[in-house]
């Protein structure tokens, strides 16, 4: 008798015995797949692409070996060819030449793997439209996937890539390239033969210049180039005349770049070191209505020189002592940044009163005659009387019923704005209990939120699931703490809280690793924690003034990131007020000097 078995022939080991794997791929996927040419096998711990998914389109089904009879949604021999494969997020490190089998491939995402290395046969997928290989250990591309000349999209960011080849031009039908977060030190010059090329990521690379031949990607409507370290751009940028948004921010610029006049409606150029902004530079800016210059090293602002649409001005942390009046008479300004310059000649209780207060100040200065100051668009009356601005609507994006003291918002308002992609909404200087319901209409492009000076006791769940805000300012309310559910705004830059009734630094804004700004002035906080602190890594600006701090943790000097940290009017003896008032670097560094030597 045979070890393990009983008496009567049984196997007494059966049910210790290792039970025969199952594939890799359920064979009920792969089935699906023959009668939607889709196939999702995202996320399933595949440390390789099994032979049945290439040979999905090749070898004849299960189905069709068994002398068994169909129904009409089972026949087989009228599969679908596989256009869509999905592969992100397993264990891949490399794919077989037998991909070359799926040459009906529209689709194939392989985002978040190991791969070092393409196949060859890549090139031989004639039908592709959207190759996804981000987050992957990618060093190179293979030149055939050069030849995919329908290839519209192609996302490369987060490998390892430090050069390209000249015949990135061939990829004509590109209408979207990211190559961001790669070791890239140069373009090829080639680049600018991607002449359907609308969206352009070149982020957290090593580039010192972009190639001339930039200026002919006519139908180029973003360019994105923070994190380089670009010190000019060629001229031809003046050129691209598709251009909405350029993103320079952290770079090492001294001057203005030259700019597309007709197209350019927002210009981001934080943390670079221009020192200043000339007429010549800003005049012909024709819609211009975002322009971020916070973190340089400007000095003063031309008169009467920047543009009329402009809607917002960050001009934070930077050495400008004095504002010209005329600031105060662009008509569609509603968000004016100027935390971190050496102001002379403004009370710093107005520059925390909002940004129409400001306005109102400046215009005060002007000795105009009546009439000098431009009239605002008419607006539509409604029989709920608010004013429906069309202009700023269809035009700058813009939202605005502040300055009314309602309660409410009026549906009419939102109506009008349904369709029009609105970017800015300004319901500051009223009797709000609650952020507006219907903000959630405007979720898909809103940014920018101005609810200050109203009567909020919460920040609702309306503006949580405002995913793409980048700017929210909740000044002069009634609120004591945010919801934890705020870290979801994942775009977050820069939140201001002065005058509410925080007694702690709020917990969430630890985890919103976006945040640049935090206003928190005037409350009441007695507390804030240097370590967690130091993990929001783009802070720069943080206003502690007026609230209850008993004492300053020395090691809040290792947040090095800040470049203007207010503290005056805090209780804590030291720092003294004399190191206080010598401004931001002196306090660091005295604080540094008071950790304790480990």
């Amino acid at each position: 008798m045979r070890r393990g078995r009983g008496a009567h022939g049984h196997d007494s080991l059966a049910g210790f015995r290792t039970q025969k794997t199952e594939p890799a791929v359920p064979y009920g996927l792969i089935k699906s797949a023959r009668k939607s040419g889709q196939l999702n096998l995202s996320s399933r711990g595949l440390q390789e692409v099994p032979q049945s998914v290439y040979r999905l389109n090749v070898d004849p089904p299960e189905e069709a070996q068994d002398a068994v009879s169909f129904g009409g949604s089972d026949r087989w021999w009228e599969q679908t060819e596989l256009t869509k494969l999905l592969l992100s997020s397993n264990q891949l490190t490399e794919l077989s030449e037998d991909l070359r089998l799926l040459p009906a491939l529209i689709t194939l995402d392989l985002h978040d793997n190991k791969l070092q290395s393409l196949p060859r046969a890549i090139g031989e997928l004639p039908e592709l439209r959207q190759l996804r290989l981000s987050h992957n250990q990618l060093s190179s591309v293979p030149l055939e996937l050069f030849s995919l000349t329908l290839l519209g999209s192609l996302t490369l960011q987060n490998n390892q890539l430090e050069t390209l080849p000249p015949e990135l031009g061939q990829l004509q039908s590109l209408t979207e390239l990211d190559l961001s977060r790669n070791r890239l030190q140069e373009l090829p010059s080639s680049l600018g033969e991607l002449r359907h090329l609308q969206k352009l990521n070149l982020e957290n690379n090593q580039l010192s210049s972009l190639p001339d031949t930039t200026g002919r990607l006519s139908s180029l409507r973003v360019l994105e180039c923070s994190e380089n370290q670009l010190d000019t751009l060629p001229s031809s940028v003046a050129q691209l005349s598709s251009l909405e948004q350029l993103f320079l921010r952290k770079n090492r610029l001294t001057a203005m770049p030259a700019l597309p006049r007709d197209s350019l409606k927002e210009l981001y150029l934080a943390d670079n070191q221009i020192l200043e902004l000339t007429s010549e530079q800003m005049c012909g800016l024709l819609v211009l209505s975002s322009l971020e210059l916070r973190g340089n090293k400007i000095k003063t602002l031309p008169e009467g020189a920047l543009p009329s649409t402009l809607s917002r001005l960050d001009l934070s942390n930077n050495d400008i002592s004095s504002l010209p009046p005329s600031l105060g008479l662009l008509p569609s300004l509603t968000v004016l940044l100027l935390e971190g310059n050496p102001l002379r000649g403004i009370r710093r209780d107005l520059l925390t009163k909002g940004t129409m207060e400001l306005l109102k100040y400046l215009r005060g200065r002007i000795k105009e005659e009546p009439g000098d100051v431009p009239e605002k668009p008419p607006g539509l009356s409604l029989p709920s009387h608010a004013a429906v601005n069309l202009h700023n609507i269809c035009t700058l994006k813009q939202l605005d019923y502040s300055n009314k003291q309602a309660e409410s918002v009026p549906d009419e308002l939102f109506d009008a704005a349904a369709g029009h992609s609105i970017t800015s909404v300004n319901f500051s200087k009223n009797q709000l209990s609650s952020a507006p319901s219907r903000l959630l209409d405007l979720s898909s492009s809103l940014c920018d939120v101005d609810l200050g000076f109203n009567k909020l006791t919460s920040c609702g769940p309306e503006i949580c699931a405002l995913l793409k805000l980048q700017h929210l300012d909740l000044r002069n309310n009634l609120l004591c703490e945010l919801p934890s559910e705020l870290q979801s705004l994942t775009k977050l830059r820069s939140i201001i809280l002065n005058y509410n009734r925080f007694k702690s630094f709020p917990s969430v804004l630890y985890e919103i690793q976006t945040l640049e700004t935090v206003l928190l002035g005037n409350n009441q906080v007695n507390s804030v924690d240097p370590s967690r602190l130091q993990g929001l890594v783009r802070l720069s600006t943080l206003d502690l003034s007026n609230n209850d701090l008993l004492q300053v943790p020395p090691e809040l000097g290792l947040c090095s990131t800040l470049r203007c940290l207010s503290l005056e009017g805090n209780p804590f003896r030291t720092p003294r007020a004399a190191i206080v008032a010598k401004g931001t670097d002196a306090v660091l560094e005295y604080l540094r000097s008071r950790i304790p030597a480990s």
